[in-house]
């Protein structure tokens, strides 16, 4: 949990980029694939809240582990994509603290944490069907009781307003923005931070998502074109359902 490049998500994307290197020497950055620019990034607003006068949502209680693994992205779920299990040793749910504090949400959903903690986690890595795009999605599922998964989306939607650099386990992180999130779920919020990976800045993308109680966390990095970031939409919109058809 040193720095961001100890994620098993950063070292698949190292992997990825290194491989594609030689096939990608004389590509113009065409695009395509799984990965998405800013425009193609899901979402059409800065940030969902849940809307003013809607009927009240029934309180849901936290996921098993057994339902996570039953409602979790698998292999044939999307077309072309790639899904690898992410073991619990690349999801540490112990917390570092962040300098500032404010910053703190962001520090902990690098590593698929928050806090309060939740109560089972899952994790997946996606890769998309066109081979020479380098973009690594990955996804996690997060049980908790409601009330805790409404105070985790807020304490993230606080700082989006309230956090543009910090510090955390020895790595520094910079431009972090709020981004257009998808409408998708009771609430959602999505976020960028650049990072120092490699010796190059690398924007990183994060959209969060909660169903009742459970929180579906992306997160999407592109080493071998860092401009091209983005949670594809379609990834966002297979997982919120299969999630809610559980």
């Amino acid at each position: 949990m040193k720095s961001s490049v100890s994620r098993a998500v950063v070292a698949a994307s190292v992997t990825v980029a290194l491989g594609l290197t030689a096939a990608c020497g004389s590509d113009k950055d065409s695009g395509g694939g799984s990965g998405s620019d800013d425009k193609k990034s899901s979402g059409q607003q800065a940030e969902q809240k849940p809307a003013e006068g809607k009927p009240a949502e029934k309180k849901s209680t936290a996921l098993s582990a057994a339902d996570l693994e039953k409602a979790v992205l698998a292999k044939g779920d999307l077309k072309g994509y790639k899904v690898e299990k992410m073991s619990a040793a690349d999801m540490p749910s112990q917390t570092v603290p962040a300098d500032p504090a404010a910053c703190q949400p962001f520090a902990d959903m690098f590593m698929f944490a928050t806090q309060p903690s939740a109560k089972a986690r899952v994790g997946r890595t996606m890769t998309g069907p066109d081979e020479l795009d380098a973009t690594v999605i990955s996804l996690a599922l997060l049980a908790h009781e409601q009330p805790d998964a409404e105070k985790v989306m807020g304490d993230l939607r606080a700082a989006t307003k309230n956090c543009t650099a910090y510090e955390h386990a020895d790595s520094k992180y910079r431009d972090v923005a709020a981004l257009p999130t998808p409408k998708a779920g009771d609430e959602a919020v999505s976020y960028k931070v650049v990072g120092l990976i490699e010796g190059q800045k690398t924007p990183m993308s994060f959209t969060v998502v909660r169903s009742g109680s459970t929180l579906a966390a992306f997160y999407s990095i592109n080493l071998l074109k860092p401009k091209k970031f983005g949670v594809p939409a379609e990834i966002v919109e297979a997982q919120v359902k299969k999630l809610q058809d559980a």
